[in-house]
């Protein structure tokens, strides 16, 4: 277990990786992979008896939703649904408002929606750890996950070569960017020039990575994912943007994964990854995503173990 770690995250946020130091972020994973030892064993726990949580969604989920309830459910604690037809967050009230209120009221809180700005103003005003579920900026939960995934598959990260294949601005891209140069491993995208990830992301992560001896790599060219012990990719059109589809789908087509992308990687042992939903036939096809490299059901199962270890380890 990483010495030193546990203190340093009770009543901490997770809005975003930044802030969270690599020794922190392995100390997740290693939590993550005791608590799926105990679901494997069918022990049961309650450790959240007296707590509750509230689960604030403005975009709809099957993963995060059902990995925050059941996760905190199973452990005794109480978890509460609210869409946005149910508060009047950044309607009626105020988002700081809104913080104030529910955290007098909850042990914790889960946003998952458009704006950033919103779960960073949460976790400023609640009094009470406040989750990242999703934002149009990063999806960490989700890249935890990844992580604890490919340690499974390959124990040490350090030096691994995870490779992005498709819309580089997007809030996954940014969060295997940044999570990726925390642990040392050498991350590259692969889009068209349209779709690089901003200035803004690629300054915070390229000093980290420099520190962790791993390398960022943005290109248009496929030939790039030469190495890499896993492709991954996320959905072509984003919840928002429906109006590009055609334009985004036209851009993105030469990036799709398949079989001839996989053999680029030169490594029969490449695995495939999506954070899913994924929509068969566009990003990625058939046999990839149902074939034997693929991991995307341990990923999605790792998103409930994932998510218990942050909610211990801050509540």
């Amino acid at each position: 277990m990483i010495q030193n770690t546990k203190n340093t995250l009770h009543g901490r946020s997770l809005t975003n990786f930044i802030d969270y130091s690599a020794d922190e972020i392995r100390y997740l994973i290693e939590l993550a992979l005791k608590v799926k030892k105990q679901a494997q064993n069918k022990e049961i726990h309650q450790r959240f008896i007296g707590k509750s949580l509230a689960l604030l969604f403005e975009k709809r989920s099957t993963r995060t939703r059902c990995a925050f309830e059941t996760a905190f459910g199973e452990e005794g604690g109480h978890p509460v649904f609210l869409s946005s037809h149910d508060i009047q967050l950044g309607a009626k009230e105020s988002v700081e408002d809104t913080a104030r209120v529910l955290g007098r009221m909850f042990s914790g809180i889960q946003f998952r929606g458009f704006s950033q700005e919103h779960v960073e103003t949460l976790a400023k005003y609640a009094g009470v750890p406040v989750y990242n579920g999703l934002t149009d900026s990063f999806h960490p939960t989700q890249v935890l996950a990844d992580m604890m995934t490919l340690t499974e598959i390959y124990g040490d990260l350090k030096g691994l070569h995870l490779a992005f294949c498709g819309d580089g601005r997007n809030n996954v891209a940014r969060s295997l960017m940044l999570i990726s140069a925390k642990l040392g491993l050498d991350f590259t995208i692969v889009s068209p020039k349209e779709f690089f990830p901003d200035s803004e992301i690629l300054s915070i992560c390229t000093p980290i990575a420099k520190k962790n001896n791993a390398n960022i790599t943005i290109s248009d060219k496929i030939s790039l994912v030469k190495g890499a012990d896993s492709i991954y990719t996320d959905v072509w059109i984003s919840m928002g943007e429906e109006a590009l589809s055609t334009e985004k789908k036209a851009l993105l087509q030469s990036y799709q994964v398949n079989k001839d992308l996989m053999a680029l990687t030169g490594k029969k042992d490449s695995v495939f990854m999506h954070c899913l939903p994924a929509v068969k036939g566009e990003e990625v096809t058939q046999d990839i995503i149902e074939g034997s490299q693929s991991r995307v059901w341990d990923q999605a199962e790792n998103r409930k173990h994932t998510i218990k270890a942050i909610l211990l380890a801050t509540l």
